[in-house]
This record gives C-alpha cells, structure tokens and sequence, in this order.
C-alpha cells in the first residue's frame, strides 16, 4: 500500500503557509509593515528561532523584505504584474483607457455578481462601511477621499467576490489607475453633478449586493462603469475642441 509515514511539520513551515495565504487572500496587503518580531511571535505562537527561520524563507521567495531600521513588510509584488514598457505603452495611447475600462466592466462585473452569491456577511459589511464613508466625504468641497473611497469599494467588491487570481490582477490595475497611468482620477469627480451621479450609481450597486441580487449587482457595476466610459470620452474630446478653439484664436488675433 502506498502510505507514508506522517512527518511532523517544523513551526516555521507552518508560519510560512500561513503568511502565503494571507498575501495570496489579499489580507496583508503589497508594502504592508509585518508586526514586530516579539508581537508576531506571540500572535503565532511560536518562538522567534522559528519565525526568524519562516521570514528568511519568505525573504527568499521574494514576498518579503527587510528595510534597515524599519522592519519587515510585504514585497511590492504586483509591481512585476505590467512591465514598465508596456506601462508607459497605456499611458501614451489612448486606446489603452478604454480598453482599461472595458476590462474592468467585465471583471467587475462579474466579481460582484460573484460577490452577492458567495461573499460572507462580513465581506458585504465592508463593502457597505466603505460606501458609507464616501457618503459622508460627498459633503466635502475637495473631492479627494471620495476619488480613493470610489476605488477602494471597487476593490471591496473584488475581495468579496473570493478569487485570488482576479483581486490580484485587479489590484495591479488600480494601482496603475492611482498612478495616473490611465486617467487623472479627480476628472471623474470635479463637477458637483457629475459626483452626485457617481454617487447614485456606487449606491445602486451596493443596495444590490446587500440583499444579494447578483444580476443586479453586475448589471449596476456595468452601468456605472459604462457612464465613466462616456463621460471620459467626452472629457476627451472637450480637450481636443479646446486645443482647435485656441488655434483659431491665436490665428484670428495674428490677422489683426
């Protein structure tokens, strides 16, 4: 028979798995500072000897890294998901914004359709705490925190939705969203309207995912993000008929 004798497992193999998992969950999160070693041994319940040996060896798979004098954090390891050749390819085409937002429309989509039939309570709070404080930062004149709330939920909704391969990809793309690689995110939010629509439809989608209507939910998320497709392109073409405007002007004052 093809049994094996069963190996007791080393404590710092089992930190190690534990650690893994809670970067691939998407718990801790890229650039993350880990607890000190002391409050970290005492949380696992292990001795430093052991975790000291489970860190080197997450130092050596890269999810790890030491800062001198700062302490241990999680490698930035969605920084490898683009190239920085094809990254600065998406910010010089435009074709790339809109295939972006497309990306995103069937993902996201799809993730809070996921997110309403297998997403825990919990998951659905979060989803619910977020869009409660970009409600509350709507009131604010500078729209700031609510352009970083709006990808935060987006994000929560990801989390919710429980596939470590899409919540890793899609954290890769928001990165770059933050970045400004795509867009200037405060576009979306400078007009008083245009926020308040924005507004609605992120309430729309949450009211969906928290009675858990999946199609709903896709169909909302889909909405949205085809309104931010429209409204872009008209940005973008506001632009390009200001830059005609300004050298009919400049021609017509040259006449003079």
């Amino acid at each position: 028979m093809p049994f094996q004798k069963v190996q007791p497992e080393k404590l710092s193999h089992a930190v190690v798995r534990q650690i893994e998992l809670m970067i691939l969950r998407g718990i801790l999160r890229p650039g993350e500072r880990l607890p000190s070693e002391r409050d970290l041994s005492d949380k696992l319940g292990v001795s430093r000897p052991s975790l000291r040996e489970a860190i080197a060896e997450l130092q050596a798979r890269d999810l790890l890294v030491s800062r001198p004098g700062a302490g241990i954090y999680v490698a930035e390891v969605l920084g490898s998901a683009f190239s920085d050749a094809l990254v600065r390819l998406f910010a010089s085409h435009e074709e790339a914004l809109f295939d972006y937002i497309a990306f995103r429309r069937d993902l996201e989509g799809m993730a809070a359709e996921r997110a309403a039939r297998l997403g825990s309570d919990t998951d659905l709070k979060v989803v619910d705490t977020v869009f409660r404080k970009m409600e509350a930062a709507h009131g604010k004149r500078n729209p700031a925190d609510e352009a970083r709330l709006d990808a935060e939920f987006h994000l929560a909704i990801i989390e919710a939705s429980h596939n470590v391969v899409m919540l890793h990809m899609m954290r890769a793309m928001f990165d770059l969203l933050r970045e400004g690689v795509f867009y200037n995110r405060q576009i979306m939010f400078r007009q008083r309207t245009t926020r308040a629509m924005l507004l609605d439809q992120h309430r729309a989608i949450n009211d969906a995912l928290q009675v858990r209507d999946a199609q709903g939910a896709r169909a909302a998320v889909e909405r949205h993000l085809t309104y931010v497709e429209t409204a872009l392109s008209d940005h973008l073409l506001s632009e390009r008929n200001e830059a005609i405007a300004r050298q009919r002007l400049l021609h017509e004052m040259g006449k003079g």
